[in-house]
């Protein structure tokens, strides 16, 4: 082999995987990405359905079975805290504080609450795992929480007319449940 054809060997090569290079890198992660390895298991679509349900098992031994139905009906728990004020606790959004005589709303606290469990599986909790971790916090040290998140006033992330409505049907639900207890009771 001659010198000057080897240079052009050695030419075409470089300029191959510069043309070619990107292409290949992706052609080799996308199949990668298919070949299941021992590290990263198949994706199971229900993982995340048997997650929630351990959840809500869970968030209902813990809360109690009037906010866990409160939380199954209405998508959220309100949980009253210091001072006259009340909490709703949604999955996955910022804890929304509201006066509880007046129901006018105060603030948003953004608060996080990652899964790193599993990091192949991503970091988001299952939504009622969420809820709890927010109710447990409020529970064991509500100031604690409140300075640590980061405040916003209302609308910043949880539009405050769907809050207001919000408020309105937690009213109307334990109205309903006021009066089925007390016809209970006069039965």
């Amino acid at each position: 082999m001659s010198a000057g054809f080897a240079a052009l060997l050695v030419a075409l090569i470089v300029l191959a995987a510069i043309a070619f290079g990107p292409d290949a890198r992706a052609w080799l992660r996308r199949r990668a990405r298919r070949r299941p390895t021992a590290a990263r298991p198949l994706y199971d679509p229900g993982r995340e359905r048997r997650a929630e349900r351990r959840a809500q098992e869970l968030l209902r031994s813990v809360v109690g079975e009037e906010s866990f139905e409160m939380y199954r009906r209405l998508g959220f728990i309100r949980v009253r805290g210091q001072g006259g004020y009340g909490y709703l606790l949604y999955p996955h959004r910022p804890v929304i504080a509201f006066d509880e005589e007046s129901g006018d709303l105060l603030n948003e606290y953004c608060v996080r609450f990652p899964d790193e469990s599993e990091p192949l599986n991503g970091n988001r909790l299952p939504d009622s795992d969420d809820v709890l971790a927010k109710w447990m916090a409020l529970h064991g040290d509500e100031r604690r929480l409140i300075e640590d998140a980061n405040m916003h006033l209302p609308g910043r992330q949880v539009d405050p007319g769907q809050v207001r409505r919000d408020l309105r049907r937690l009213r109307e639900w334990e109205r309903g449940r006021q009066g089925a207890a007390m016809d209970r009771v006069a039965r």
